[in-house]
């Protein structure tokens, strides 16, 4: 049986201690906080548990944050911190599925779009919803939507 992510982050966590790695020791305790913050938001009773899903979902949600929060930085100059969001992202992205390229999201987006018969900008919500039902955790939702933009246009 393979272990949950919630297991391998705790085993993970353990050794970034051991190795007095700063920086994986403080992204993996934000990420288990976030987990445990999610927990307790659901929590029924006295006990909460994420499935590997849920866990993937607090995961792209707290990649997401890092990548914003590298755009403003940079925007306000700061690459002290532009280095340390970015250090936090490539620890996140190793607990994440491989992102897709571009390629292979517009691949998939094609067939969704040929399939719901989509044809125009009035067709953007329903594209987008099936799109990003179907590329969860497997594609960032800003790139789907650029490229479901440019398939709807063109």
């Amino acid at each position: 049986m393979s272990t949950s992510l919630k297991e391998r982050l705790e085993g993970d966590q353990s050794v970034a201690l051991r190795e007095h790695d700063e920086v994986k020791l403080r992204t993996i305790r934000s990420i288990r906080a976030a987990i445990q913050s999610e927990e307790i938001a659901r929590r029924k009773g006295t006990e909460a548990n994420l499935s590997d899903e849920d866990v993937l979902a607090v995961l792209a949600k707290q990649a997401k944050q890092r990548r914003d929060s590298i755009d403003q930085f940079r925007k306000a100059e700061r690459s002290d911190l532009v280095a340390q969001e970015e250090a936090e992202l490539t620890i996140i992205t190793e607990y994440l599925p491989r992102q897709l390229t571009d390629a292979e999201i517009e691949e998939v987006v094609v067939g969704i779009k040929n399939e719901l018969g989509a044809s125009g900008m009035s067709d953007m919500g329903k594209l987008m919803g099936a799109a990003m039902k179907q590329l969860k955790g497997k594609a960032d939702g800003k790139r789907v939507q650029g490229i479901v933009r440019r398939l709807l246009n063109g």
